[in-house]
């Protein structure tokens, strides 16, 4: 079931029937109250959700669910005005899997949901170790020799790609297009920010990610035969 939050009834009458006509179940919301009221008792596979909406927003929607343990897994594809950048980075950086930018087109649309759900159905990935950092991807879990730390949804989706790819180098393009869902606008140092507070927060662990010049970064060679998955 994919649940569409907007409160223009006419896009969100749009948004639903183009999801039913290509086989998919959908039901619309015209507000952020009665969503999150659903969410007490259902749960959707996928939600497309405008930030701009009565009373509670999509940004603080969008919040409330990867703070949830139980909520925070479940695919978000937001959508917002052409033009305010600011919502897109805020949005992504709350742990947006995809931005739709008004006005969108029904196969846009649908295309994109088809595309974020198969990212989001991979088989159980195991628990990822490398130089005294434990990474349970399953229960969104991180600590460093023993004592667990505290990530965004973003610095956890990029420590899990280093784990799985130890060794390999990721240009910030590809960093960008992995974790954020979409290719890299050069004008912003977003992956650098983060890459930046994540090795912060992972103290001094944290020097195993590697800054590779004139490509981007890496988890640190050194590291690599004590990654194990069990």
């Amino acid at each position: 079931m994919i649940w569409c939050v907007e409160d223009d009834a006419s896009i969100r009458d749009i948004e639903v029937y183009a999801l039913q006509s290509t086989g998919f179940e959908a039901r619309g919301f015209e507000d952020g109250a009665s969503f999150w009221e659903a969410l007490r008792t259902e749960r959707p596979e996928l939600v497309v959700l405008d930030v701009m909406l009565p009373g509670i927003d999509g940004m603080e929607l969008l919040r409330r669910m990867r703070a949830d343990s139980g909520l925070s897994d479940i695919p978000v594809v937001m959508a917002t005005a052409k033009g305010a950048e600011y919502d897109k980075i805020r949005g992504l950086d709350l742990g947006a899997d995809y931005y739709l930018v008004k006005p969108f087109g029904v196969m846009e649309l649908v295309s994109c949901v088809k595309a974020v759900l198969r990212r989001c159905r991979t088989e159980q990935e195991p628990v990822l170790r490398a130089g005294g950092i434990v990474l349970h991807p399953e229960e969104r879990i991180v600590t460093v020799e023993g004592q667990r730390v505290t990530l965004t949804y973003k610095e956890f989706e990029l420590l899990r790609l280093f784990l799985s790819h130890p060794g390999m180098a990721f240009t910030r393009d590809q960093l960008f297009q992995e974790v954020w869902g979409m290719d890299f606008c050069g004008e912003t140092r977003t992956v650098d920010v983060h890459i930046g507070t994540l090795r912060t927060k992972l103290g001094a662990a944290g020097d195993i990610l590697q800054t590779v010049r004139g490509v981007g970064y890496k988890l640190e060679a050194a590291h690599e035969l004590s990654l194990i998955h069990i």
